[in-house]
């Protein structure tokens, strides 16, 4: 019985001290939307296009046009040591963008990162399209 309490609290000490309270992007709400026939937006009309939205998020917005048409949106917030808030920029051409606060590079494809130290993946939000209106949200 005893062996058993003792795993017991071994295993919530090491629950409860996993993670660092600022080693995931913030949950913030996000609900954005405009139109894709809007100038801003061009760079979506092709593949690989991406634009960067200020206001939104935790460090603004990336929106993305993926290989196979659809479209992916991140937060800018670099999710390595976002408790920094650093903005992440795109790169050029903009299939990655690049943490200039540590030099971690993400695919923009999926958001996974491509050069650390980053290991984590960016904080992604859910893009719908409907009457060439683009929303993301989460």
């Amino acid at each position: 019985m005893m062996r058993k309490l003792g795993i017991a609290a071994i295993l919530l000490i090491s629950c409860i001290s996993c993670g660092k309270v600022g080693d995931v992007v913030p949950n913030v709400s996000v609900d954005f939307s405009i139109s894709l026939l809007d100038p801003r937006m061009s760079a979506l009309h092709n593949t690989g296009g991406a634009v960067l939205i200020n206001g939104y998020g935790v460090a603004g917005l990336i929106i993305y046009r993926e290989a196979n048409g659809s479209y992916a949106a991140y937060d800018r917030c670099s999710a390595y040591e976002p408790a920094n808030k650093c903005a992440v920029t795109l790169d050029n051409p903009s299939y990655t963008c690049t943490d200039p606060c540590s030099g971690s590079k993400w695919s923009l494809e999926d958001g996974t990162p491509v050069k650390a130290p980053a290991i984590k993946s960016l904080k992604a939000y859910a893009v719908n399209i409907s009457n060439n209106q683009i929303f993301v949200q989460n």
